[in-house]
């Protein structure tokens, strides 16, 4: 993993800095300069909460236990019982009628606890409302509310949890909940060894496959429920978990984000210390999303910036349980890789084949083996069948001592880094020997070795006991998620070695541009087209060469001065679409011709009802990519920057890639590299090349904007950017902005 790169605490003063931003809470926490705020005065680093109370207490209260049989209290409290006896805590019961609960004296109400000396409340009451003031008087530091009714039935609950969450905030406490469950006080398996998965769910349900895991032999360390998250959210957790040395992965369970900038700050700590995050976040379609919702009464937000804000910090998004199960597993338990190439070895040519176009078709890279390696195979192996990757022995080499020999030769091949094995069925004594040999080669390897077994059983000796039994190898039942855990595994230490936090870099102060920039808002308004490239200008973005004028003979002037041919375009803060009202003329080449434009452009101003601050006599730009650079504004992560092929190819194309701000040089080339339209960058049917780096320019300006003008600005749309020849520049040839 990666070393901590700070480590610093805050002073109070610090952290009510913070605080006063509205991005962190009080409470016990782990600090790493969170008084460091961006240009925006949003904190660039993530405050961690000391959770260590919460999942290890010396004291927790139980407020309304019982014994009383039937009851539901009394089945939650029998298991905090015996939760805190694992953990070595102390328990007291409180009760205002029973003396006692199971054996253990009980006090009749908060105010009895012993001040001071409570870690944990667990609150079994329907209303938690009116305790917390109570348990902030008694300085406990945790409490977890089990009670539903909150955001998840709608808006007079979500009311509801705004009160709750707002007295939380106030108290100093930290809560777990509302509408949580009994997931963190599981028994978890304790002789077990190695890294070990720490899971979040926000529902509780969902966990238990992950859970079910130390079956297999895979540890786990924690499990928070995080339920509606009216205070301790998924980002929290992350931050701490992300801390403990006994964590190899984490695994999350995500119906939505609570807070779009404590989660990238979460991930942004994660991914610094080389700590991998794997997660199903639901709400990929309109259906899911809704579904989510009234689940847990949370955003979730625009699917694909979700989606970008993982890959920028390393999450590993999976689609289902079982992916999550099989990739968390290998992230956590798998070192580093040596080579990034990837060897299919089988008994059987066709699912070599198939393997390894599945592979393949997964962007994994299978090495030709080289001649000599492939003459060494062939040495065990027969001459007729292919040893260049995949590997075919023909079945008979695996049952004696040529299995081991074709095993350590291709380990020892130094392109590749990982050796997938799959068995399709059970074929003794054959599979036993062959995965014992694979096994035993695992022990003296550093490489990754993955067995797929595909038995439907399940109950055979050779994988409950022989795969199973072995730490090294990492076994798995369908091929699908054998390759997609290998792909993230190989994925995430590729980005980990290469990771820079964006958080590092993000402006501090605003730019000279700012000033200028802000006295162009509107607030609550369409800037014209004019004002908008303005601001354009401001950043340093180039515009075309043009002229506002207000009379058919400035125009004229204007024209000679710009250089024909010209285009003359409408401009006011009430026009969105020129071209589909005829307020654009272009290839104009003469004076009669812009006078005749001017009357025209004026005439149509009037019948649409149209107020102009003037018509634009610009420049005319013919050649280069059509390209689209914008800001819009997410619900859950605040300004966000996309980049995609523009003109009328956006709308029908739909081809775009968006950032969270902040983002870097190397993560605006990525953008350029999603879209499906990239080659039109590079040059078609004879075209030269296009100015890819005056693009990365304009993209990075663009998220300059975001970060210092964000609160101002609802929309930008510069379409088209139009990207010229390399070593030319891009022009922005139209934009649209929208303040907010």
């Amino acid at each position: 993993m990666l070393g901590s790169t700070h480590g610093t605490l805050t002073t109070d003063s610090r952290r009510a800095r913070v605080i006063a931003c509205g991005e962190q809470r009080p409470g016990p926490a782990v600090h790493d300069r969170v008084d460091d705020l961006d240009v925006g005065g949003r904190p660039l680093y993530a405050d961690v909460p000391d959770l260590t109370r919460f999942f290890r207490p010396e004291s927790v209260a139980v407020i309304g236990a019982s014994d009383a049989e039937g009851r539901p209290n009394t089945g939650i409290t029998r298991q905090l019982l015996a939760w805190a006896e694992r953990v070595g805590a102390r328990v007291h019961p409180v009760h205002p009628t029973r003396p006692a609960v199971f054996g253990v004296p009980c006090v009749a109400s908060v105010a009895d606890l012993p001040p001071g000396q409570i870690d944990l409340a667990v609150l079994l009451v329907a209303d938690p409302l009116p305790l917390i003031e109570q348990l902030a008087d008694a300085k406990v530091k945790f409490a977890v509310a089990f009670a539903s009714g909150f955001a998840e039935t709608g808006e007079a609950g979500a009311e509801a949890q705004r009160r709750l969450a707002e007295a939380v905030r106030r108290s100093g406490l930290r809560l777990l909940g509302p509408n949580t469950n009994l997931n963190a006080f599981e028994r978890f398996r304790e002789d077990l060894t190695g890294p070990a998965i720490a899971l979040i769910t926000q529902s509780g349900h969902q966990g238990r496959p992950v859970f079910s895991l130390q079956q297999l032999g895979v540890r786990l360390s924690h499990w928070a429920p995080t339920g509606n998250e009216a205070d301790l959210e998924t980002a929290d957790f992350i931050s701490y978990f992300a801390e403990q040395p006994e964590v190899g992965a984490i695994a999350a369970y995500m119906e939505g984000l609570k807070d779009g900038r404590a989660f990238l700050l979460a991930a942004d700590r994660a991914a610094r210390r080389g700590v991998p995050v794997v997660a199903v976040k639901v709400g990929r379609t309109e259906a899911g999303a809704r579904t989510a919702a009234s689940h847990t009464g949370k955003l979730t937000g625009a699917d694909d910036v979700v989606d970008a804000a993982m890959r920028q910090y390393g999450v590993v998004r999976v689609d289902g349980l079982d992916e999550l199960q099989d990739t968390a597993t290998l992230l956590a338990r798998a070192r580093a890789p040596l080579a990034d190439g990837v060897a299919v070895y089988s008994i059987s040519g066709g699912t070599g084949a198939h393997v390894a176009d599945l592979a393949a078709g997964m962007g994994l890279r299978l090495p030709r083996l080289s001649e000599d390696r492939q003459a060494e195979l062939h040495q065990w192996i027969p001459e007729y069948l292919s040893v260049a990757n995949p590997v075919d022995n023909g079945g008979h080499p695996v049952g004696d001592h040529r299995g081991r020999k074709i095993i350590d030769a291709l380990l020892a091949d130094p392109s590749v880094g990982v050796l997938i094995c799959p068995v399709t069925g059970p074929f003794p004594p054959l599979s036993d020997r062959l995965v014992a040999d694979l096994v035993a080669a695992a022990e003296e390897t550093d490489k990754l070795i993955c067995v797929v077994w595909g038995s439907p059983v399940g109950t055979e000796p050779a994988y409950r006991e022989v795969l199973l039994g072995s730490s090294r190898v990492a076994t798995f039942r369908t091929v699908g998620n054998c390759l997609t855990a290998v792909r993230a595994w190989l994925g995430h230490h590729a980005f980990v070695s290469e990771y820079r936090s964006p958080f590092d870099e993000a402006p501090r102060t605003p730019s000279p541009s700012y000033r200028k920039a802000e006295a162009l808002m509107s607030p609550g308004r369409r800037l014209s087209e004019h004002a908008a490239k303005q601001l354009l200008r401001a950043y340093g973005i180039r515009v075309p060469r043009e002229q506002l004028v207000t009379s058919a003979a400035a125009a004229v002037r204007a024209a000679a001065q710009v250089g024909y041919p010209v285009v003359m375009k409408a401009s006011g803060a009430q026009i969105a679409h020129k071209t589909e009202l005829g307020l654009v003329k272009v290839g104009l080449t003469s004076a009669s011709q812009v006078r005749e434009a001017y009357r025209e452009l004026t005439d149509i101003a009037r019948y649409e009802g149209v107020s102009l601050d003037g018509i634009l006599v610009c420049q005319m730009v013919e050649q280069g990519v059509e390209m689209v650079v914008g800001v819009t504004h997410d619900d859950l992560f605040g300004p966000t920057v996309t980049v995609g092929l523009g003109g009328v190819l956006v709308e029908v194309l739909h081809d775009a890639a968006v950032r969270v701000p902040p983002f870097g040089e190397d993560q605006a080339h990525a953008m350029l590299a999603e879209l499906r339209g990239r080659a039109l960058l590079d040059g078609v049917r004879g075209r030269p090349p296009a100015d890819r780096d005056a693009l990365v320019e304009v993209v990075l300006r663009v998220q300059r904007m975001a970060l210092e003008l964000g609160d101002h600005i609802a929309e930008l749309d510069i379409n088209p950017l139009m990207v010229l020849e390399r070593g030319q520049g891009a022009v922005a040839l139209d934009a649209l902005v929208v303040c907010r």
